[in-house]
């Protein structure tokens, strides 16, 4: 299964690698960077992308902490799932093992999530999982409900038409073909801010462009007919939320929306000029805010790191 790296770097390389166990059977693809006794972090990316996409995060957090950064189930190297695999539900059984095949029991993390990935947790706030392990959340980008209703990817008035379209586009099946400056062109408009660089632009589309079609197509018609509010209500741990004010998929009204309805929020961040991809967009920003929740949150009681690789 492809999994491109960035162009012209050399990507981060973990200190160790396993394979979580999904309730259904699913391998889920992990990677382990930095020190194992330090506080933990655990990356959960969105839709089309892998954990190289949280590369930046990696290399600033793996010096003194203990990073855990997974593929989704049909992205980079965690495989496609058999038919009935697709399902936010599925997300959250994902999350809850490899927490499970990483962490200690009883050993707390900071959980950050982008765009799909912060659907996951959303999905998984209830879970016994996450409330064993989650110290601190960050949402990146996200949204919980109405998405293909409120995206601003296709310049049409708000209403049924826009809907429609946008619906479509999530699940069109057409390949994206290779990496090319009319398609950077169309992805940096469709997820990025318009002045994100050149290279960062580049990063992302050729990580978007190696997500396997059948995965991207199966998600998107997930995310579709999301409705994660009540999620948001669920998640009863420490929470902060970062959006960018250009986001076109998941506008910043979605951000606002969860960040009024969490339950122990800690504010919203809007990141002037940024669309969707904040990670990759101002990862100076996404790193502070997940130390920030670590120092108030995580810094104690780190404990052992419980590596269970799954070698079936």
């Amino acid at each position: 299964m492809s999994r491109l790296p960035h162009r012209g770097t050399v990507p981060p390389v973990p200190a160790a690698e396993l394979t979580a166990r999904s309730a259904d059977g699913a391998r889920i693809h992990v990677e382990l960077h930095g020190p194992e006794d330090a506080p933990a972090v655990v990356l959960a990316h969105g839709w089309t992308c892998n954990t190289r996409f949280w590369d930046a995060q990696i290399r600033d957090l793996a010096a003194d902490h203990r990073v855990i950064a997974y593929d989704q189930r049909g992205h980079g190297l965690s495989p496609e799932p058999g038919p009935g695999g697709y399902s936010t539900d599925a997300l959250a059984d994902d999350l809850e093992a490899v927490l499970a095949a990483t962490l200690a029991p009883g050993r707390k993390a900071v959980l950050a999530g982008h765009s799909m990935g912060g659907m996951t947790v959303m999905a998984a706030a209830g879970r016994p999982g996450l409330r064993e392990h989650a110290a601190a959340v960050l949402l990146c980008s996200t949204g919980a409900t109405r998405l293909t209703a409120e995206a601003l990817v296709l310049p049409l008035r708000a209403g049924a038409l826009r809907t429609r379209l946008t619906t479509a586009v999530l699940g069109a099946k057409a390949p994206l073909g290779p990496v090319t400056p009319v398609s950077r062109k169309i992805l940096k408009y469709a997820t990025m801010g318009r002045g994100s660089a050149p290279d960062r632009v580049d990063a992302c589309a050729r990580i978007v462009h190696a997500c396997p079609r059948r995965a991207r197509v199966a998600w998107g018609h997930v995310l579709a007919e999301l409705d994660l509010a009540a999620g948001v209500r669920a998640l009863r741990v420490p929470t902060a939320v970062i959006a960018g004010t250009d986001d076109r998929l998941t506008p910043p009204a979605h951000a606002r929306a969860i960040a009024d309805a969490l339950p122990v929020g800690l504010g919203l961040t809007e990141l002037t000029g940024m669309g969707h991809m904040t990670p990759v967009e101002a990862p100076e920003a996404v790193s502070a805010k997940i130390r920030e929740l670590v120092t108030r949150y995580a810094a104690t009681g780190a404990g052992a790191t419980a590596e269970k690789e799954d070698v079936a």
